[in-house]
């Protein structure tokens, strides 16, 4: 069952207090089995865990959320004790940049999927956060538009459910 304060990803995009937007999923589609470099967004019922934004690139969209630094990364490396968590650099492990040169992880609200603890090899850096263009497909994330983004970004709360249905 889901409530009004649900966001649910539905064949019309992610619902959202009533709203509709369009987004993009992983390019491997959706999966109950999700795996390590496999493009798919989990199936699950998943709850908001943060809110990263670029403060020189925009304002705070909350008071909740976190500013990511030059240094701020996201562990994606089976081997790393950290694995799917945040981290800074230098890190002696493979990892994601969270600040990136392109506007992707502007603003980023993560999401609890292969959390505490994390079990390597089950996916790691699914979040929610801006898309490259329409239609063009994740690495297993949630893409919407930046002003999308930006309007649920500023409603959301930790905890918020993310619902995903196969």
């Amino acid at each position: 069952m889901t409530g009004p304060q649900d966001m649910v990803l539905t064949p019309m995009g992610l619902r959202f207090r009533s709203r509709h937007f369009p987004c993009t999923i992983g390019r491997g589609g959706l999966r109950r089995d999700k795996r390590e470099g496999d493009g798919a967004t989990p199936v699950g019922i998943h709850r908001i865990t943060g809110l990263l934004y670029r403060p020189d690139r925009m304002a705070p969209p909350a008071p909740w959320a976190e500013p990511v630094g030059p240094r701020d990364l996201w562990s994606d490396d089976i081997r790393d004790p950290d694995y799917n968590r945040p981290v800074r650099a230098p890190h002696p492990f493979g990892h994601e940049r969270l600040r990136r040169p392109d506007p992707l992880y502007d603003l980023v609200l993560t999401i609890d999927w292969n959390h505490a603890p994390a079990r390597p090899g089950l996916g790691s850096a699914i979040f929610i956060h801006q898309w490259r263009r329409p239609g063009f497909p994740t690495e297993g994330c949630i893409a919407l538009r930046r002003d999308h983004l930006r309007w649920i970004a500023a409603r959301a709360a930790p905890g918020t459910r993310l619902i995903v249905r196969a």
